[in-house]
């Protein structure tokens, strides 16, 4: 008898012990992980190149959700700030505020990029320059956002992992951003047969895309740029740090003074123009390339090409036409559409 009594308190031992680890369970975590994913088709507009998605991240519609709820939210920096601080949806996503003496450029056709930042200093795919934002930029506390039960839950339900770290972070932004494509302007509608352009929206795309306006050859038409690096010739002499563009990243004395080509979508709605924001409208933009550009060692020589010696010498009509064919440029489907809003 009493072996059975030492039986019956050993197994109701055993079950309270059992009880006491189920209590402490947490009941978002479950025992085994089934990643829950949505096929999203990136669909490129038909006269856009292909976008460029790493076989690592292909695009998921939870993944694009979670994105947008990060991309959003104060969590992400220790400051208050949050990735639409600074890139505002009305404004083309960019803001009016500098940034360290510098435009902010604006999130929009990334999916097509591989250089980042004016001054080229990160370079890849969205995923590693997002990686550098929260890892950098931010310096997100990790803590804080694997103690959140709901990232907790969805990082475990759409990137499979029980501890978020910067990587699932950084591609869950890339998979936002990557979707914020400009594709609906007056000027795309135009290249689909869509839309008529004015008389003046139409001379300014003679002068943008022919060797007078010169424009083109950097900001390529559809994306409008080239992703690349030129000294268009802002200044002369480069005795400020910060003006010294590609060269503080290469230490090439032959990229004095390169800055990466921002991309002119939207380009109405901004306030600040080149790396310094020296200008403030697109008319004295066209002023300097017209007869304000400064010679130096590392000029891009599509400054001066025969005939440009001296600039564009365009006529005052032909500059307010070369506005208004930028103004063509400007999305509103684009800075309304409600799936890159705040959720």
């Amino acid at each position: 008898m009493k072996y059975f009594f030492l039986f019956l308190s050993l197994c109701m031992l055993a079950l309270s012990c059992q009880k006491a680890g189920q209590s402490q369970k947490d009941p978002l975590v479950e025992d085994s992980i089934e990643v829950v994913l949505t096929p999203y088709s990136l669909e490129s507009p038909a006269h856009f190149p292909r976008p460029i998605i790493p076989d690592d991240n292909p695009p998921y519609v939870e993944r694009i959700l979670l994105g947008r709820k990060l991309y959003y939210d104060p969590i992400l920096s220790q400051d208050g700030r949050s990735c639409a601080s600074c890139h505002q949806q009305t404004l083309g996503f960019t803001t009016h505020m500098m940034y360290q003496g510098m435009p902010v450029l604006p999130h929009v056709n990334l999916a097509w990029n591989t250089n980042f930042m004016w001054n080229g200093s990160k370079q890849g795919t969205l995923e590693e320059v997002m990686l550098f934002e929260v890892q950098e930029f931010f310096q997100t506390d990790l803590n804080k956002i694997n103690q959140d039960k709901t990232y907790k839950h969805l990082f475990r339900k759409h990137f499979g992992v029980s501890e978020i770290s910067y990587k699932e972070l950084a591609y869950a932004l890339a998979q936002f951003v990557r979707t914020m494509i400009s594709r609906d302007s007056k000027y795309d509608r135009y290249m689909r047969g869509l839309a008529t352009l004015s008389y003046d929206e139409l001379e300014g795309r003679n002068l943008f895309f022919s060797e007078k306006g010169d424009c083109y050859h950097c900001h390529i038409n559809p994306i409008l740029t080239d992703n690349l690096f030129h000294n268009i010739g802002l200044d002369s002499n480069y005795n400020n740090m910060a003006d010294r563009g590609l060269f503080l990243v290469t230490g090439n004395p032959n990229d004095i003074g390169k800055f990466r080509t921002p991309n002119l979508r939207n380009v109405a709605l901004r306030s600040h123009y080149m790396h310094d924001g020296r200008f403030t409208t697109l008319k004295q933009v066209i002023d300097f390339y017209n007869n304000g550009v400064h010679n130096s060692p590392t000029l891009d020589p599509i400054m001066t090409k025969p005939g440009k010696e001296n600039g564009l010498n365009l006529t005052e009509i032909e500059k307010l036409q070369l506005v208004a064919f930028l103004h063509t440029f400007t999305d509103s489907s684009f800075l309304q559409d409600t799936s890159l809003s705040r959720p």
